[in-house]
């Protein structure tokens, strides 16, 4: 009898868990943030510790804490005030967030051959891709050699002592922009803290970088579109991959630019020449866990044009898929490393 008891409560408890589970459900988060919008999806499968709600507040918060420290666009934001700041060789502390941001960005300055400066702001500034966006047209010799004069991670110091950073320049007039790297970080910090509350499949988007891990409702890996680099405006698909726990950023010189005597002036700047980049290369997507990383080796190998990318990416087994523009359209090449993350993830 006591075993027929037995088992007839268990039977009673299995069944109240099944009707007391909770279907899964896709969650979608948007907004606004770093001059650009984020989406954001999740699955809420009954594990999730938090609140709708309570979950878009919160991410809210991070995003905007990001903002205050790494915008040149809020005057009174972090950055702002250390670019403002015209002391020299005076160390000034700052957040560990800002310092770690910084960290990678001068480890990735070395590995892109210089490529990659967050230093590069007043050159941005000059050529009107900046937050003042005031030029159309080609700047003068002496102003982009003034602005050369400006430029260069050897202006810039950053030191660390256990968890505590600091930052000084050598010129008055140094500027710092963390365009290049600052959203797919933002990004990171938005998928940490989905983990934090339980999330295992969710997709993280900011400004077109991406991270995603797990599943979709589909019980696929996040399907994400790679755009090929249409010139007349029009968005054609290239390639569709898929996420699983890995951050994806694309550079690209088709959407952000101008136009002067027939030449395409694109945002994206050389730091060594002053002017913005003119190769083959139309745009170049990079795999890698952290999206912050993928967002900084994206702009710096982007810079070096195709060969060098290319190079680099082999050398150091960095996934890189790049659309490079021919006589005759289109081609892509790809990355060792690429190919073989590709049919890991698919």
């Amino acid at each position: 009898m006591k075993y027929s008891i037995k088992y007839l409560f268990t039977l009673v408890l299995s069944l109240l868990l099944v009707a007391c589970s909770k279907d899964p459900e896709i969650i979608t988060l948007t907004g606004k943030t770093m001059g650009t919008t984020y989406h954001i999806k999740y699955i809420d499968d009954g594990k999730v510790s938090q609140k709708v709600e309570q979950a878009h507040e919160q991410i809210e918060v991070i995003l905007k804490q990001v903002n205050d420290q790494m915008s040149t666009y809020i005057p009174t934001s972090e950055l702002s005030r250390f670019n403002q700041n015209t002391q020299i060789n005076q160390p000034i502390e700052i957040s560990p967030e800002l310092g770690k941001v910084i960290t990678e960005s001068l480890r990735l300055n070395k590995l892109t051959d210089g490529a990659l400066d967050v230093t590069v702001g007043p050159l941005v500034n000059l050529w009107g891709f900046g937050p003042d966006k005031r030029l159309d047209k080609e700047p003068s010799q002496q102003e982009l050699n003034e602005c050369l004069a400006l430029v260069g991670i050897n202006k810039l110091k950053l030191t660390q002592s256990a968890e505590k950073f600091s930052l000084e320049k050598s010129i008055p007039e140094l500027y710092i922009d963390l365009s290049s790297i600052a959203k797919g970080y933002g990004v990171d910090q938005v998928a940490g803290y989905l983990e934090t509350i339980g999330t295992q499949n969710y997709l993280v988007e900011i400004g077109g970088e991406i991270r995603a891990k797990g599943k979709n409702a589909e019980q696929k890996t996040w399907q994400i579109a790679i755009e090929q680099p249409n010139l007349d405006g029009s968005r054609t698909i290239q390639q569709v991959i898929g996420l699983d726990n890995i951050g994806m950023a694309t550079s690209g010189d088709y959407r952000n630019y101008f136009e002067q005597d027939g030449v395409r002036y694109s945002h994206e700047i050389d730091p060594k020449t002053g002017y913005p980049v003119q190769h083959h290369l139309a745009s170049i997507t990079v795999l890698h866990p952290s999206a912050m990383t993928a967002d900084g080796l994206s702009t710096g190998l982007f810079v070096l044009g195709e060969e060098k990318a290319l190079e680099i990416a082999e050398q150091q087994g960095i996934a890189i898929f790049m659309i490079i523009k021919t006589d005759n359209g289109f081609e892509t090449k790809t990355s060792s490393k690429f190919t073989s993350l590709l049919a890991e993830q698919n």
